[in-house]
């Protein structure tokens, strides 16, 4: 059924929820930017390509260890008491290398491994809020899916804004910015209610946290082939530009793909979904599979944008409908930490997604490079299909995934407005 535009307004309208995504996106600006900053402050200060990546590879190697451990500590300790302190901690580890410099390669990679061991688990934690923010089922799916969009917008906007305050200022001057934003934003979320009092559920002591969940497992396995072939995709447009008219080609084919993700999380997120999420998972993972086949075969320049934008257009929805999955196969008490392993697995597979595809590009040109991409969806693909049984038993059906208006009174206060259902988190079907 049709929800429309207004199913995003009714989200925004509660209270709450339009701080909280907004302090989140700029909160995890510099999280967004740092590839791009890193890169750029490096290169003006005079240092090679290969140690920019270098240092761009240690701070994403330092935020993938980080990130998971950083949202278990947020479930047991709380949001603020972990994600304002860490996000401190992060942004002096950024104004470190811009005071430092590179002339010292000890201390840049130790100010990078800083900067990305501490970044906040601000999305996980987020994502933690929603259910209390907002109570139905429907508004939490449809808040999941808003997410998405806005994480597509900075992930264009945030390296338009570092480039134009490196043209504006100076490189050095765009990192201490896009930090003090950073924290700002990080500020903005843990100071509101709903941050301050949210409390995880129980959880059961486990080293393993919330990857002893087979199911999790299977899903983290399947959007690190989602991860890698985004990360191919990324490459493969850099080769496909430099023989079709440079850089304004590639940033035509990134719009492109950008906008068919926002086009696709609109429309996802306006629409109320029925059936089991594992299962519309697989259909949406199998038509994003489908649309990143199509570049390989490199057409002209305005076709090879159209191809890009429907190769865009299941992402949103599928990551959406991932952490509806997340949710439900969490174990109690580690919902935090589950969504920060999603993302985390997320950003490996795409490193490893821009690390294959370069040589595949060297040895084999463009077309292989796209190639990457259509099998990491259909690996994608396979792993949910394989693991269909263990994704069809969500290891929680009652609500554990805290509160965000604080324990016992956020019990009373739910029942009192009837959206204390038992089984919210194992019926996330908007």
């Amino acid at each position: 059924m049709a929800q429309g535009t207004g199913g995003y307004a009714d989200i925004l309208k509660a209270p709450h929820a339009a701080r909280l995504l907004a302090g989140t996106l700029v909160g995890r600006l510099p999280n967004a930017t740092a590839p791009v900053a890193i890169v750029l402050f490096t290169r003006a200060e005079g240092g090679s390509y290969s140690l920019a990546g270098g240092l761009a590879a240690a701070y994403g190697i330092a935020n993938a260890v980080g990130q998971p451990l950083l949202g278990r500590a947020v479930d047991l300790r709380g949001q603020p008491r972990v994600q304002l302190p860490t996000a401190v901690v992060s942004a002096l580890g950024m104004v470190l290398l811009a005071v430092a410099g590179t002339g010292s390669l000890p201390v840049a990679y130790a100010a990078v491994a800083v900067a990305g061991l501490f970044t906040p688990p601000l999305e996980g934690g987020l994502r933690a809020l929603w259910p209390g923010v907002l109570g139905r089922e429907d508004r939490v799916h449809r808040a999941y899916a808003l997410d998405a969009v806005a994480q597509e917008i900075m992930f264009t906007l945030g390296p338009l804004l570092v480039t134009l305050l490196v043209s504006l200022w100076s490189a050095g001057a765009a990192l201490l910015v896009i930090n003090v934003l950073g924290v700002l934003g990080a500020l903005s979320v843990v100071v509101s209610e709903p941050s301050r009092l949210w409390r995880s559920a129980p959880r059961e002591a486990h080293w393993l946290g919330a990857l002893r969940s087979p199911g999790l497992l299977a899903l983290l396995g399947a959007f690190f082939f989602v991860g890698l072939a985004l990360g191919s995709i990324t490459v493969a447009a850099v080769a496909y530009a430099d023989g079709h008219g440079g850089e304004a080609v590639y940033g035509w084919l990134m719009a492109a793909l950008g906008l068919g993700a926002l086009i696709g999380g609109v429309l996802y997120g306006a629409r109320e979904w029925t059936g089991a999420p594992e299962r519309r998972l697989r259909v949406l993972v199998a038509l994003l599979a489908l649309g990143y086949l199509p570049p390989a075969l490199t057409p002209g320049v305005p076709a090879m944008a159209a191809l890009c934008a429907a190769a865009g257009v299941f992402l949103a929805p599928a990551i959406a409908c991932a952490f509806v999955v997340v949710d439900r196969h969490a174990p109690r008490g580690t919902v935090t930490e589950a969504f920060s392993w999603l993302v985390t697995t997320f950003g490996v597979g795409a490193a490893a997604g821009t690390a294959v595809a370069g040589p595949v590009v060297e040895m084999g040109g463009t077309a292989r490079g796209f190639a990457v991409a259509g099998a990491g969806g259909i690996a994608a693909l396979l792993v949910l299909t394989a693991t269909r049984r263990v994704l069809s038993a969500p290891v929680r059906t009652e609500d554990t995934r805290g509160s965000a208006t604080g324990p016992p009174a956020a019990a009373v206060e739910d029942d009192r407005n009837g959206v204390g259902e038992p089984g919210l988190s194992s019926g996330l079907e908007a």
